[in-house]
């Protein structure tokens, strides 16, 4: 929503996706897999990893040969930029819902991390909609229902873990992980890189993000 009243540079926005790239690493390295580590064996946890991330690319896959299928055309383009974010999102939900299945207080750093990465590629993709001559009432519709996947990706997930094994839950979680680390990155990094130039100030934006979500998990 607030992309529609906020509009940053290309610059800045490079900047501020880099810090969101930053956000995600860390949501991983910092929140996800210390706890997976504790409460189930690595070669388990490195399985689930390598298959949420495999899972991502035959989802990816899929997309692209649907693109594929589909006419050129400015309504064509922005279906499919809706179908991208939508996919990022339902990742986002699955991990905040094993996350809750975990522990309370996980969820909530995990959704607290994804709200602050998500807000930058907000940006990018109301400026796509808008370049593909989206109307502004029909870009905040999309944007209200890309509510819709977050949640009931995190209900799904919440119900599909609650009550299993500690090892489950904790295999669960880093499968989600890999498979929404890879989805966000990768889309992320490549809006930045359409966005503007790589500069030494988006390489400090990287670290800047990883280091704000380090110092919000760890006062929590």
């Amino acid at each position: 929503m607030l992309a529609e009243w906020l509009r940053p540079s290309k610059k800045m926005l490079n900047h501020a996706l880099h810090a969101a790239t930053g956000i995600i690493l860390a949501v991983v390295a910092v929140e996800v897999m210390p706890a997976a580590l504790a409460g189930a064996p690595a070669w388990l946890l490195a399985l689930a990893f390598m298959g949420g991330g495999g899972t991502y690319l035959l989802i990816e896959s899929g997309v692209k040969r649907w693109q594929e299928g589909k006419q050129a055309g400015a309504g064509a383009g922005a279906w499919m930029v809706y179908l991208a974010v939508a996919t990022d999102l339902v990742g986002d939900g699955l991990l905040i819902g094993t996350g809750s299945a975990v522990s309370s207080q996980m969820a909530l750093i995990l959704a607290l991390g994804q709200v602050l990465a998500d807000i930058p590629e907000g940006f990018a993709t109301i400026a796509n909609f808008r370049d593909k001559g989206v109307g502004r009432v029909k870009r905040l519709l999309i944007s209200a229902s890309f509510l819709l996947p977050v949640i009931g990706a995190a209900a799904l997930a919440y119900f599909a873990f609650r009550g299993r094994s500690e090892v489950l839950k904790m295999a669960g979680l880093v499968f989600v992980a890999g498979l929404y680390m890879l989805a966000a990155m990768e889309d992320m990094m490549r809006e930045a890189h359409e966005s503007a130039e790589d500069s030494p100030w988006s390489a400090l934006s990287l670290l800047a993000g990883f280091t704000i979500f380090l110092v919000i998990s760890g006062s929590l």
